[in-house]
């Protein structure tokens, strides 16, 4: 479905500029930014993103310490979510105790320059 364009007046009078909306219908579920939000959003998916982002592979203890202030509960909901999501790879290891290992699929490592941008706007922004 593609997006409609705004018409939007340029310093030129004679120039009309077309911009895209951040949303057609924001309470429809065909909305990109609505999805994003639903998969991204929260308070610790982010956060989540960020440790195993940076540490590359992570053990679910490991996450524990990293996301301050997270209970047990909350990382397991978010963690099976984001596999859910396909933003997380979960690697269970038979050994005695078992060891499970997260990381990024490529589909998760593709939002990264994204949140870099956020990151960065917020940095000079906020």
């Amino acid at each position: 479905m593609a997006a409609k364009k705004n018409n939007v007046k340029s310093n030129d009078p004679e120039k009309v500029v077309e911009k895209e909306p951040l949303c057609d219908d924001l309470a429809g579920e065909g909305c990109g930014l609505k999805k994003v939000l639903n998969i991204v959003g929260g308070k610790w998916k982010i956060m989540i993103l960020c440790v195993i982002d940076k540490e590359g592979t992570v053990r679910y203890g490991d996450l524990r310490r990293s996301v301050f202030g997270i209970t047990n509960t909350m990382l397991a909901t978010s963690l099976k979510e984001m596999e859910n999501d396909g933003l997380v790879e979960r690697k269970q290891y038979m050994e005695m105790p078992v060891r499970v290992e997260y990381s990024l699929t490529p589909k998760a490592e593709s939002i990264v320059p994204i949140l870099l941008q956020l990151k960065k706007w917020g940095e000079e922004n906020l």
